[in-house]
């Protein structure tokens, strides 16, 4: 640990220039992000400020180290410490409860026929994100909801638009217009992906009256099955406007946030106002941390940098710290000004009383469903001590698993449950790299070897500590070699258990049968949860690697794409599928990228004798097979 002398030494090489500082405990953990328009005189005040709050003080007393990030100006500062905090998630901020990444509804304008998809990442180009939703439920209602007014396509075909293969039964039933057939002009249906977009940004109003148009226009040209259609649709959208309550006869456009704390978190709720009428209300739970009080301001920054939709105000209960440079943020991320404005009286007065209800109302129902998994994972965990005749309760549980298709791109995963919940910023992926060919027990011999390097490792405390557990995906031979690295490492005594997939069966060491739990027990759930936790992870890492592999070797084939090119790609694009799904513009966005080789690529990727397929491909995992889109795993 380094004593205040020797921070206030580090101190003096701090420029008076804007940026983020990040201070860190004695085990190097983030403990606070912060922002600075001057960062010198910020982190100063930190240990020259006799009069601070008892809060800066605890978070002084923990800090052993701190480093920073010069940014060309506060905005930036205030991007970056908004990406750091969703990043280490400080316990002295104000966060996001759950580390998990929310929901999103997508239109795939970059194809020639945009579908819409929920998903959860955000990185492809031309695709449109809407959210972030906080769960999959509204998400999947909001989908159906459109897919009863427009009728959208939803599969993966690589080339609709050609008049080739036979419709899917959406397309008999009315749900799909049949671009993957030809049945469908490419203006006519990205002219209705337009409606849908307007839909989803809570400009009902001019879908409705198109509607209107092209119904009374079928009609009259005596096309009475396409009329009806349309009428149908129109309907539908009638429908969803009536359940739609009308908050503001100006029909503006705005956001409300309420908020209530309690000792450690703090409850959100945020009402979107579209057109003047209340057409969502999502709920948020934060931890609240140690030090910041601004739970608005934090909420505020957090959610908008990965909300897609930035209105024009947002009504807030009270004052926002730095709300001038926030505001100047949105309106960068907005394209236009945003204010952030509190409310008297009125129908927003009203309307922030509603959130402010609903935020307590969150809050009272996080603190049912924690205590719940609380007891629930408490009685797991006992089940499980009697079960495997362990000396106490396995607080933290490793386990282990390998993906693999025929020893290539071969991978380890190894994720954490800690007090019977997933912890998932503790898990850790392992690229195989002394192992050549399908050899499973090696595979996991070296993993789990990796892995019991780091005990004891100060730079990273999670990856230090011993486990109560460890189980391995697999049997008998995965198990032995399991032990094998637990001896060559001096660590015999950590308790490890195999589970076969197929009967469920736990091998242990010592026993020459399986034990084999009742299927209602809560010791074998819990079991499995882990067990197909570490599958997943496993999976989505290998299919990750995959991928890059897939694009990597198809670019080695393109004329004029030596590693320089492949490597600006993958820089500029992020994700290599993304270099597959790029459309010709965005190749020759590029910067240094020849527009001829940018064609080279498009048509390599798009021609149709092209058959690459981002989600295909044949894998064999090493305790069983399953599906997954296109291929087996």
């Amino acid at each position: 640990m380094k004593s205040k002398a020797r921070l206030l030494e580090q101190l003096k090489s701090v420029p008076h220039s804007p940026g983020v500082y990040l201070f860190r405990d004695i085990d190097a953990k983030v403990i606070y992000v912060g922002k600075a328009k001057s960062l010198k005189n910020r982190v100063r005040s930190y240990f020259h400020n006799r009069g601070m709050d008892p809060k800066t003080r605890a978070l002084v007393e923990r800090i052993a180290d701190f480093d920073f990030h010069v940014t060309g100006n506060e905005i930036e500062a205030l991007v970056l410490e908004c990406n750091l905090i969703k990043k280490y998630r400080p316990v002295f901020n104000v966060s996001y409860r759950d580390d998990k990444s929310y929901p999103y509804l997508a239109i795939t304008w970059q194809d020639e026929f945009p579908r819409i998809m929920v998903t959860r990442e955000r990185h492809k180009k031309g695709t449109k994100y809407y959210g972030p939703y906080t769960s999959v439920q509204p998400v999947r209602e909001t989908f159906d909801t459109l897919r009863r007014i427009f009728p959208f396509r939803t599969c993966k075909r690589a080339k609709p638009g050609k008049s080739t293969g036979s419709p899917c039964l959406n397309y008999h039933i009315k749900r799909c217009l049949g671009p993957c057939i030809g049945a469908v002009a490419k203006d006519e249906y990205r002219a209705m992906m337009e409606q849908v977009e307007s839909f989803l940004e809570g400009r009902p109003n001019p879908v409705v009256k198109q509607l209107e148009v092209e119904m009374e226009a079928a009609a009259a040209g005596l096309e009475f099955e396409r009329a009806a259609r349309v009428r149908d649709r129109l309907e539908a959208a009638r429908h969803v406007l009536r359940k739609q309550k009308i908050v503001s006869e100006a029909g503006e456009d705005y956001d409300a946030i309420g908020y209530s704390l309690d000792d450690s978190l703090a409850g959100v709720n945020l009402l979107v106002v579209r057109d003047g009428k209340l057409i969502g209300s999502d709920n948020f739970v934060l931890a609240r941390g140690a030090l910041d009080d601004d739970v608005v301001g934090a909420f505020i920054k957090e959610h908008y940098l990965s909300s897609v939709a930035v209105p024009p105000q947002i009504i807030v209960p009270g004052a926002v710290e730095d709300r001038e440079l926030i505001e100047e943020w949105l309106g960068l991320r907005r394209g236009s000004k945003v204010t952030i404005k509190t409310a008297q009286r009125g129908a927003k007065r009203d309307l922030l009383e509603t959130a402010s209800a609903n935020s307590r109302y969150a809050l009272v129902m996080s603190a049912i469903k924690y205590s719940w998994e609380r007891e629930s994972a408490s009685l797991a965990l006992t089940s499980l001590t009697s079960a495997l005749g362990l000396a106490g309760p396995p607080r933290r549980i490793e386990c282990f698993d390998i993906s693999t298709i025929h020893g290539h791109n071969s991978v380890g995963s190894m994720v954490v449950f800690t007090d019977g919940r997933a912890s998932k910023a503790d898990y850790r992926k392992f690229k195989i790299k002394y192992v050549d060919g399908l050899n499973d027990f090696a595979m996991i011999h070296e993993v789990i070897s990796r892995r019991l390097l780091h005990l004891g490792d100060d730079f990273d405390p999670s990856f230090a500590t011993v486990p109560d557990l460890i189980i391995v995906d697999g049997g008998k031979g995965q198990l032995s070699a399991a032990m094998s690295a637990l001896r060559e490492k001096g660590y015999p005594d950590i308790p490890i258990i195999g589970l076969a997939k197929r009967e469920e069966a736990v091998f242990m060491p010592g026993r020459p049968d399986p034990l084999l739990l009742e299927r209602s027990s809560e010791a074998l759930k819990l079991l499995q949860r882990v067990r197909d936790e570490a599958h997943r992870y496993a999976i989505a890492y290998h299919r990750k690697l995959r991928g890059r592999a897939m694009v990597e070797s198809t670019l080695d084939k393109i004329s004029g794409v030596g590693e320089n090119r492949k490597r600006l790609l993958l820089t500029h694009f992020g994700a290599p599928g993304a270099i597959a799904d790029a459309t010709l513009e965005e190749l020759k966005s590029v910067p240094g990228l020849p527009d001829i080789i940018a064609e080279r690529v498009h048509r390599h990727f798009h021609s149709s004798g092209g058959n690459f397929r981002s989600n295909g491909g044949n894998f064999h995992s090493s305790t069983g097979n399953f599906h997954s889109n296109g291929g087996k795993l």
